[in-house]
C-alpha cells in the first residue's frame, strides 16, 4: 500500500511544499497597563465600532430591576423575625445567583423577540466576487487524522466548486506530541495533497515545541505567514463548516472595515451517546435564542469561542498578542482561555467584535460523558480563573470585562450554589435543633421568634424557578410554532417528551457538574495546574471501577447531605432531592449517559433529535463518509521503521518537516533535547535506539533533521563483531 502511494504522492509534491513560503511579519505582545501607541485606532465608516445604548439598557435595565425585586422579597422573607448572621449570607448568596441568571433570562427574551421577528425574512444574496484572501486555520493537537483530513478534504472540495474558491487556502496546524500520530498526520496529508490536487491549496506545518498552546499555534502561523492573508478563519479540530457559510464570513468581514472578528454559533452535531444529544438538544433549541439575545445586545462588543470565527488579520497581530502572566500557573503562564482576552484586546484597539446569530451551518461536536466534561471543563476553568488577572486592564471595554466576568461566574457559581445549599441546611437545623432566644438584652413585651414568611418564600421560589428555566421555555414555544420542524422531529408530542428528558437529565447531571466545578475551582486554588490532554469525541465509556473512583466524592457528598436533610424533616428531604438523587446515583448515571447504545436507543426513537440529526447537512455527510475511507487507508500508517528503511520515505518527511532551526545559537538546551541527543548519538545500532526512546523523545527527534540522518547510517541491528567488541 505505501509503495504505490508514494508514487502517487511524490508528483503531487513536485514543485510545491508542505508549506508556502514564509512572509515574517510582527505580532507584538500586547501589555495588560497600556494600550500600544496609535490605538485604540479611527474608525473607517461613521459608528463603524460603536453601539445601540437603548439596547443596552432594554436588557440590563430589566435584569436589574427583576433583581432588585428578588432581593427585596428575599430579605423580606427574613425580615419577619429579623435577620441573622447566617440569614445575611443566604441572601448574600442569593443575590449573586440570582443576578447570574436574570440577565441570562432578559437576554433570552431579547433573543426570542428578535427570532420571531426575522422568522420568515431572507438575507440578501451576497454575489459580489471576494477581493481579499482568507486563510482557514485547523489547529490539531493529538487527535485522529482521519477526522481532520476528512473534515478538511470534505469542505475544500466543496469550496473549490464555487467562484471563490482562489480566495482561500487552507493550513492544517498541528502541535501532536505523539509520533504515531504525527507521522498518520504525514501520511494522511499526503492522501489529502492527491484527492484535492489542482482542486484547494492545503498546507500543513507540526510545531516542534508546543509553546502556548493552541494561542501559541496560531501565533507562530501569523508571525510566519499571516501578512499574506487579510483573514483567519480559525476552525477546531472537530469543526465542519458549509461553503456558504464560510464565503458570507469572509463577505462580511471584507464588506465592514471596521470588523475585527465575527464569531458563528455553532450548532452540535454527531452525538452518540445521551450525555452528548442532552448537550445537542439544549444546545441546539435553547441555544439560538441566548445567542441571539447576547448577539441583539452585545452588539459591536461581542466574543470569541476560539473557533468557528474569521478575524482580521490586521487586528489580530496588532493587538491581540497575548502577555505572558507573571508568577507560576496556575493563574500565571501562558493565557489558557486565550478567546475571551483576544475579543477583548481587539475591541479595545477599536475593531468591532461580532456574533453573527443569523449565520447558520457552523457545527462542532461536544463531550461524549461527564467525565469528559469535567476534564475539558478543568482546564477551562483554569483558563478563565486566570482572568482576574486580566479584568483590571487599561482599556477594555466594560462590555468585554462583562464577558470575562462570565467567563469566570461560569466556574464560580458552582461554589455560590453549593454555599447556598449548605447555608439553607443549616439554617434549616438552626430552627430545628438550637432553643431560640426568647428574650433578649433589649426591652421588648414579645419573645424573638426565628420567623420566616414561608407564602412569600414560596412564591419567590417559583418566580426565580421560571427565571431559570425561561430561555428553555422559550426555545420550546419556538419550536412548537415551527410545524414543519416539528413534523421532522416526530411531532409535537415526542418534542415534549424530548424536553422532559432534556430537563430530567440536566437536572440530575447538574449537582454533580456542581461538585466537579467546585473541586476544579479548589484545585486551582491550591496551586495545581491542568496540563493540555487532548479530547475524546466518539465513545466516552469507562470501566465501572474508573466511574466509582471518580465519582466516590460525589455520591458520598450525597449521602452526607441528605442525612443533614434527614435530621431535620423528610420534608425537607423531599425539597432537597432534585439536587440529591443525581448525586446519589452518579456512577450509574455517568455509565448510562456515556453509553453509544443507549444513546443509539434513543436516536432510534427520535428522542432528544435535531434537524441536523434527522436531515444530516451534505457536508456533515460526506465528511463521515470521507473520514470512514481514511480510516482505512491509514490502517498502514506510516512508522519510524519505514523511514529509516526507505531513504525516499524519509525525503518526504524532510519535505514536510518544520523549517525553523531546531535549536537557536545561544538559546538553553532542554532537558528533553539533551537526552534525545544523547541517546542518537551514543547508539550504536537503529533497533537498540527505537527501543530506548520514549515517545517524548522520538517526537523530537521527528523533527530534528540532524539526528534523523544520523539514525539512518546506523546499522539496523548489532552486528557480531560489534557484540564482540563491547564485551
Amino acid at each position: 500500500m505505501t509503495g504505490p502511494l508514494l508514487e502517487r504522492a511524490s508528483p503531487v509534491l513536485a514543485g510545491d511544499s508542505a508549506m508556502p513560503p514564509e512572509r515574517p511579519a510582527d505580532m507584538p505582545t500586547q501589555s495588560l497597563k497600556s494600550l500600544s501607541e496609535g490605538f485604540p485606532r479611527a474608525e473607517v465608516n461613521r459608528g463603524g465600532v460603536k453601539s445601540n445604548k437603548l439596547k443596552r439598557l432594554s436588557v440590563i435595565g430589566p435584569a436589574l430591576l427583576l433583581s432588585g425585586f428578588a432581593i427585596h422579597e428575599m430579605r423580606a422573607v427574613f425580615l419577619v423575625g429579623g435577620l441573622t448572621p447566617l440569614e445575611y449570607a443566604v441572601l448574600a448568596l442569593f443575590v449573586v445567583n440570582f443576578c447570574w441568571i436574570a440577565l441570562a433570562f432578559c437576554a433570552g427574551i431579547a433573543g426570542l423577540i428578535s427570532i420571531v421577528r426575522k422568522r420568515g425574512k431572507q438575507i440578501d444574496p451576497e454575489v459580489e466576487a471576494l477581493t481579499t484572501r482568507t486563510a482557514i486555520l485547523m489547529p490539531t493537537y493529538n487527535e485522529s487524522p482521519d477526522r481532520v483530513f476528512a473534515a478538511v478534504e470534505t469542505m475544500a472540495l466543496e469550496l473549490s466548486k464555487t467562484s471563490d474558491a482562489d480566495a482561500f487556502d487552507w493550513f492544517i496546524l498541528s502541535d501532536t506530541t505523539d509520533p504515531q500520530i504525527a507521522l498518520a498526520e504525514e501520511h494522511a496529508f499526503w492522501i489529502l495533497r492527491e484527492a484535492t490536487a489542482g482542486k484547494a491549496r492545503i498546507y500543513y506545518r507540526r510545531r516542534r515545541k508546543n509553546i502556548a498552546r493552541k494561542a501559541g499555534n496560531v501565533a507562530d502561523f501569523c508571525r510566519r505567514w499571516g501578512s499574506s492573508y487579510d483573514h483567519l478563519l480559525v476552525l477546531d479540530a472537530d469543526s465542519v463548516m458549509e461553503t456558504h457559510t464560510i464565503v458570507s464570513l469572509a463577505r462580511r468581514m471584507e464588506a465592514d472595515p471596521d470588523s475585527g472578528l465575527i464569531q458563528t454559533i455553532p450548532a452540535l452535531i454527531k452525538g452518540t451517546t445521551l450525555m452528548a444529544r442532552v448537550q445537542q438538544f439544549a444546545a441546539r433549541f435553547y441555544g439560538p435564542v441566548i445567542g441571539t439575545g447576547l448577539s441583539w445586545w452585545v452588539q459591536k462588543e461581542g466574543n470569541f469561542w476560539g473557533h468557528n470565527a474569521i478575524i482580521r488579520t490586521e487586528a489580530f497581530m496588532k493587538a491581540a498578542g497575548l502577555p505572558h502572566l507573571s508568577g507560576k500557573p496556575p493563574f500565571g503562564g501562558h493565557i489558557m482561555s486565550h478567546d475571551f482576552v483576544e475579543a477583548a484586546l481587539i475591541r479595545r484597539a477599536g475593531w468591532s467584535v461580532k456574533i453573527a446569530a443569523d449565520l447558520y451551518g457552523s457545527y462542532e461536536e461536544c463531550p461524549p460523558s461527564i467525565i469528559d466534561m469535567a476534564v475539558r471543563d478543568r482546564r477551562w476553568c483554569q483558563g478563565n480563573l486566570q482572568h482576574t488577572r486580566v479584568l483590571p486592564a487599561k482599556g477594555l471595554h466594560w462590555v468585554s470585562r462583562m464577558h470575562l466576568v462570565t467567563g469566570i461566574m461560569a466556574y464560580l457559581s458552582s461554589p455560590f450554589w453549593l454555599l447556598l445549599i449548605l447555608s439553607g441546611l443549616l439554617l434549616a437545623l438552626q430552627a430545628h435543633y438550637i432553643r431560640p432566644e426568647y428574650f433578649t438584652d433589649q426591652f421588648s413585651l414579645f419573645p424573638t421568634w426565628p420567623v420566616m414568611d414561608s407564602d412569600r418564600a414560596l412564591r419567590l421560589f417559583y418566580i426565580t424557578m421560571g427565571i431559570l428555566f425561561g430561555p428553555k421555555i422559550f426555545g420550546l414555544l419556538l419550536l412548537f410554532f415551527d410545524s414543519k420542524t416539528c413534523k421532522a422531529l416526530g411531532g409535537r408530542l415526542r418534542v415534549i417528551g424530548s424536553t422532559i428528558v432534556e430537563i430530567i437529565l440536566s437536572a440530575l447531571i447538574a449537582p454533580i457538574m456542581m461538585f466537579i466545578h467546585c473541586g476544579a475551582v479548589m484545585s486551582i486554588l491550591f496551586g495545581r495546574d491542568s496540563g493540555w490532554s487532548p479530547q475524546r469525541r466518539d465513545d466516552g465509556s469507562l470501566p465501572w471501577k474508573d466511574l466509582i473512583y471518580r465519582h466516590r466524592w460525589h455520591m458520598i457528598a450525597g449521602l452526607l447531605l441528605g442525612y443533614a436533610a434527614v435530621l431535620d424533616s423528610l420534608t425537607l428531604l423531599a425539597w432537597m432531592s432534585p439536587a440529591l438523587i443525581g448525586l446519589w446515583f452518579a456512577v450509574p448515571l455517568s455509565a448510562m449517559t456515556s453509553s453509544s447504545p443507549i444513546g443509539q436507543w434513543f436516536k432510534d426513537r427520535k428522542i432528544l433529535a435535531t434537524p441536523e440529526e434527522v436531515n444530516e447537512p451534505a457536508i456533515v455527510t460526506a465528511a463521515s463518509q470521507r473520514r470512514d475511507e481514511y480510516v482505512v487507508e491509514l490502517e498502514e500508517s506510516w512508522n519510524m521503521k519505514l523511514l529509516l528503511d526507505r531513504p525516499e520515505m524519509m525525503a518526504l518527511h524532510m519535505s514536510i518537516m518544520d523549517k525553523l532551526p531546531t535549536h537557536a545559537p545561544g538559546s538553553p538546551i532542554e532537558p528533553l533535547e539533551a537526552i534525545a541527543r544523547v541517546k542518537v548519538q551514543e547508539a550504536l545500532c537503529q533497533t537498540s535506539l527505537l527501543a530506548l526512546l520514549s515517545k517524548q523523545e522520538l517526537s523530537y527527534v521527528l523533527g530534528n533533521p540532524l539526528l534523523l540522518k544520523h539514525m539512518q547510517h546506523l546499522p539496523e541491528a548489532y552486528a557480531d563483531d560489534d557484540l564482540v567488541s563491547i564485551c
